[in-house]
Order: structure tokens, then C-alpha cells, then sequence
């Protein structure tokens, strides 16, 4: 039972991206959403959420209790995966945020002007703010969007220093902060009781020595760090429609489920090389490695991807976003980029592309599985996702990094993190 002034409130809470690290450093917050599946994934988890509509709760009922205030709000409406309405709505999203800043609510009156009613959820944060600030709380603020909300955060940040709050503003890379996805977000950081400022980053493109001036920076997480691709105990990739080392026992995690004799009939499976013919480029075990194997047999050497090499064709690995002209293709050397589902959902896919150029077949791309997506996004390997396949993947592309959320919380809650002592992923 929460007691005091220990609440942590956390808005639009989805499956848990803040909860995740909470947990970690002993703090329990209670999430307010909406969304069956996502309550349910959290149900499984473990954590305290209070399944409605956060536009319809009573903001008061928590004055007197909290210590943070986080808040996430959907970014469908705002977000380049959709229509992008958030963008004409934003006037409107900004005069509701001040209205309630003020003690004015006027939603209902510009909800009816707004192209997409979910853009005002962006603004109920405020309307919790406004009803926490009359009792000298919280102590802390986080929130996350996407980088077009950095205005309305800006304001937010504006009217918060004129309560009383140190406020900070900015654009954060998540493959900054060992996130394998260069998945970038507008973030607000207000407190209290220190001054708000980002948290340093600890990795970086391309690794960074220790100066006189500070400590160096690790390279960004390849998703084959991340993966556990090319490190096993039995070196044998699996050259198998996509599926590859990563791809979990299923070789086919699309949801389509074909047997490998049919993929074999339809052309979309290619023998493995025999032993004697692969060579593996040298892997470090990432966390997908250790949640998956343990830490028995002997580490590879050094290097972020495998690269299976047979006598007929040398294949590499991408995952490409969505199936766009424009997608975003990153081999598995690099972070993933921007993971989003939700209309295009699960169209993530592995793609092979051959070093040679003699190559006969190209194996059929296949689509990233759930338990990837989630050990891209920093999840525990083992987290009880619930729903549907496409519930499953609307949850994990629309959550905050735990990772990342990890560097934000720290500091509002007297802990220190480094680049090796918080593997959320393990």
C-alpha cells in the first residue's frame, strides 16, 4: 500500500515502458490507461493500474500524495506513422494548456474544433499539474512525445517555472542511452527540489575514449548486441526465410506459421551451410544473448553482428520499417530505427541482402517478431505481452524505452546509473 507523499502517477501508463525501471529502483507508481491490453499486459507484470479514461478521472483525487508526476500521452496523432492531424490541431492543444493552466477548463469547447480528438490528450497532463500544484506538488515531473510536441512542451516547461519548478526541454536520442534503435523523442523534465537537466549521455556512433573532461562513451547497441545474433554455443545461423539467430524457435514469426517443408516448396528457404563452410564474424553477447542462453560456454570476441558466409552466397541481415519507398533499412551491425506499428502493424521485417553478387535466391523477408520488437524497445526478454498480435505490437511501438526511461528517473530519485550497471533487458 502507497502511503504519504511516495505516489508516482504515471498518465497513459500503455504496458509499463516507466514502470519497468520504477520497479527496479523499488518504486511502485500506479498507471492510469485505458486500453484493455495494455492493462492486461501490466496486470501480468505486476503493477498497479487503474484502467480509465485519464481526460474523464479526477485529477484532485491524488493531491496530498504525490511525489512524481510522468506522463506519455498517445502519439498517434502527432506521430509521422499517421495522418499527423496533432500538427493542425496544435493551436488548439495550446490554448487548452494554457486554459487549464489557468484553472479554465475548455476542452469540450475545442475538442469539437480539433481534427483528431485525440490530439487535446496532450493537454489533460496540465489539468493533473494545475490540481497537484495546490497542494506544493509533485516534486518531480517526465514526460515523452514525439519531437513534434517540443513546442507544447516548451510551453509546459514556461508555465511550470512559474510555479516554482526547475524545468528542462529537448530532443533525446534513445541509442544515446543504450537503447539499440535510434528512436528519438521530445522530452520535459521538471522538479522541484534540483535543477532538471538531461542525463549525460553514455553512448555514442562511434565509441569515445575518457578525456580529462569526462568519461568516454560506448558504441550505440547494435540490434545484434541486443538480439544475441552470432553468439551461440553451436555457431550455425539459421538462413532460414529471415528468420535468423535472433528469430526465436519460431522460423516463422509473421503469424502465418508455415512448416520449413513449405517454405522449402514455395522457394523461400535455403538450406543452411554445412559447419565447415561458415565463418562468424566475432560477437559480444548482448542482453538478448543472456536472457536467452545464460552465461555458460566461452564469450565470442568483440563485434556487434553476425555474417554467415557459405560456398554459394554471403548473406547480411536489415530490418526494414514498413513496407514505404521510403522505409528506413538498418543492417544488424546498427540500432534499429524508429519502431512504430499500429496501421502498418508488424510490417517491420527482416530483409537478407547478399554480399555477392552470384547469389541464386534471396530468402522471403519475414516479419520481426513481438519478443524482438521488445527487446529492441529495452523490455525485459521475458515480458508478458497479452492481446493480439497487432495489440502486442501497437503496445511495444508505443512505449517509452525502459532504458531511457531509466537515465530520466534516475536523478529525480537519488540514483546513479552507468552504461554497465543497468541491463534491463537481461
Amino acid at each position: 500500500m502507497i502511503t504519504g507523499r511516495d505516489l508516482v502517477i504515471d498518465l497513459f501508463a500503455g504496458p509499463g515502458g516507466w514502470s519497468v525501471p520504477l520497479r527496479r529502483f523499488g518504486i511502485r507508481d500506479v498507471g492510469l490507461e485505458w486500453d484493455e491490453w495494455a492493462c492486461k499486459t501490466r496486470a501480468a507484470a505486476g503493477l498497479l493500474t487503474i484502467r480509465t479514461d485519464v481526460a474523464m478521472y479526477p485529477a484532485g483525487i491524488f493531491a496530498g500524495r504525490t511525489r512524481g508526476f510522468i506522463a506519455s500521452p498517445p502519439c498517434q496523432a502527432w506521430s509521422m506513422a499517421g495522418k499527423r492531424l496533432g500538427l493542425v490541431d496544435q493551436p488548439l492543444v495550446h490554448q487548452a494548456v494554457a486554459d487549464l493552466a489557468a484553472g479554465r477548463d475548455t476542452r469540450e469547447k475545442l475538442l469539437g474544433a480539433c481534427r483528431d480528438e485525440r490530439s487535446l490528450l496532450a493537454a489533460e497532463p496540465m489539468r493533473y499539474l494545475r490540481a497537484l500544484a495546490s497542494a506544493g506538488e509533485p516534486d518531480w515531473v517526465a514526460m515523452e512525445e514525439v519531437p513534434d510536441v517540443l513546442p507544447l512542451w516548451k510551453q509546459y516547461a514556461a508555465i511550470l517555472r512559474s510555479w516554482g519548478f526547475s524545468a528542462w526541454t529537448g530532443i533525446l536520442n534513445s541509442a544515446d542511452y543504450g537503447v539499440p534503435q535510434t528512436r528519438k523523442r521530445a522530452i520535459l523534465l521538471a522538479s522541484r527540489v534540483r535543477t532538471a537537466e538531461p542525463p549525460p549521455p553514455t553512448h555514442a556512433r562511434f565509441a569515445e575514449p575518457e578525456t580529462l573532461f569526462g568519461p568516454g562513451r560506448e558504441r550505440w547497441v547494435s540490434m545484434a548486441e541486443a538480439l544475441g545474433w552470432g553468439a551461440t554455443d553451436r555457431p550455425v545461423p539459421t538462413v532460414c526465410a529471415g528468420g535468423g539467430p535472433g528469430g526465436g524457435p519460431e522460423p516463422f514469426p509473421s503469424g502465418a506459421r508455415k512448416t520449413l517443408a513449405d517454405a522449402r516448396d514455395r522457394g523461400t528457404w535455403t538450406e543452411p551451410p554445412a559447419l565447415s563452410d561458415i565463418v562468424l564474424k566475432p560477437q559480444t553477447r548482448g542482453a538478448g544473448w543472456t536472457a536467452r542462453h545464460g552465461t555458460r560456454g566461452n564469450s565470442p570476441a568483440s563485434g556487434p553482428a553476425p555474417t554467415c558466409t557459405s560456398k554459394a552466397t554471403h548473406w547480411t541481415w536489415a530490418l526494414r520499417s514498413n513496407n514505404q519507398p521510403n522505409a528506413t533499412v538498418r543492417s544488424i551491425e546498427e540500432p534499429a530505427g524508429t519502431l512504430f506499428f499500429g496501421h502498418r502493424a508488424n510490417e517491420c521485417t527482416w530483409v537478407a541482402h547478399p554480399d555477392h553478387v552470384q547469389a541464386q535466391e534471396t530468402p522471403a523477408p519475414i516479419r520481426i517478431t513481438a519478443a524482438e520488437a521488445g527487446t529492441l524497445q529495452t523490455f525485459p526478454a521475458d515480458y508478458p505481452w497479452q492481446g493480439t498480435k497487432g495489440a502486442r505490437f501497437s503496445q511495444i511501438g508505443n512505449a517509452v524505452p525502459p532504458r531511457l526511461a531509466a537515465y530520466l528517473l534516475a536523478p529525480h530519485l537519488d540514483r546513479t546509473l552507468t552504461a554497465d550497471d543497468f541491463t534491463l533487458a537481461a
